[in-house]
């Protein structure tokens, strides 16, 4: 019985959250039309929003621990859910995310992560999709803000181990910036597919930053040993046991 009120109220949560998405686009579209600064406003609006239905409608709250950066930084996170990005998103003045290209055909979310200074890449070609990548961030140098980075290339399901791709460590020495790990266990509480959320505390945790200068095999064993260890604290945290796969 509580499994099936708690579904019910995600089906309800859920379509509140994608209902909100174009009303706030277009209660944003004007500023964010003539200012990148209304389509950060409408992001962080976004993000607020839904961390706080989350809150009251799923019995699922948020917290951030660790501290934020707030300036010209990269972030290399761990991503487990949608959530993991909104709260990120959220805790940071502004966050520009590295991201599948095909994301920019999306209605709404396109349109405003270009806006927000989102570097689309191609994953199936590495090679191309770095040296682009590198030359993309390199042309938005004068936008600033916190550059974001999956450093798996992708999303996983807690407890799933993928490695470390090498993007995060190209773009760490290539922008000579010091890089904020990011642990997160979002994924127990909202999985990759599906309408079910489970209520509990999620979690998104900046970590001790690590310094520039490293070599790129020394800074991307640092990140991967600090950013798993933390996610799978985070993970028995939740209740849930990591397992190798």
């Amino acid at each position: 019985m509580k499994y099936a009120v708690q579904w019910v109220r995600s089906l309800v949560f859920n379509v509140s959250m994608y209902a909100a998405m174009p009303v706030l686009a277009i209660v944003y579209l004007p500023w964010a039309m003539f200012s990148a600064n209304g389509a950060v406003a409408a992001c962080h609006a976004y993000c607020r929003y839904v961390i706080w239905t989350a809150g009251w409608m799923i019995n699922l709250r948020c917290e951030v621990r660790g501290t934020p950066p707030v300036d010209e930084v990269l972030v290399a996170a761990k991503h487990q859910s949608f959530l993991d990005i909104l709260m990120i998103y959220n805790a940071i003045p502004r966050g520009k995310f590295i991201m599948k290209a095909i994301l920019l055909y999306a209605p709404i979310l396109g349109q405003y992560a270009y806006r927000i200074g989102c570097i689309p890449v191609n994953r199936g070609k590495r090679g191309a999709a770095i040296s682009k990548m590198l030359a993309d961030v390199e042309k938005g140098d004068k936008m600033p803000g916190q550059l974001v980075i999956y450093s798996q290339g992708t999303r996983l399901a807690p407890g799933v181990k993928k490695p470390y791709k090498i993007g995060s460590a190209v773009l760490y020495e290539q922008l000579g910036q010091t890089c904020h790990p990011v642990a997160t266990n979002a994924g127990v509480f909202w999985p990759r597919r599906g309408i079910y959320r489970k209520p509990g505390v999620a979690v998104v945790e900046f970590l001790d930053p690590i310094a520039a200068g490293l070599t790129k095999e020394a800074f991307i064993a640092q990140l991967e040993a600090e950013v798993e260890a933390a996610s799978d604290r985070l993970l028995v945290e939740a209740g849930f046991t990591p397992k190798d796969t």
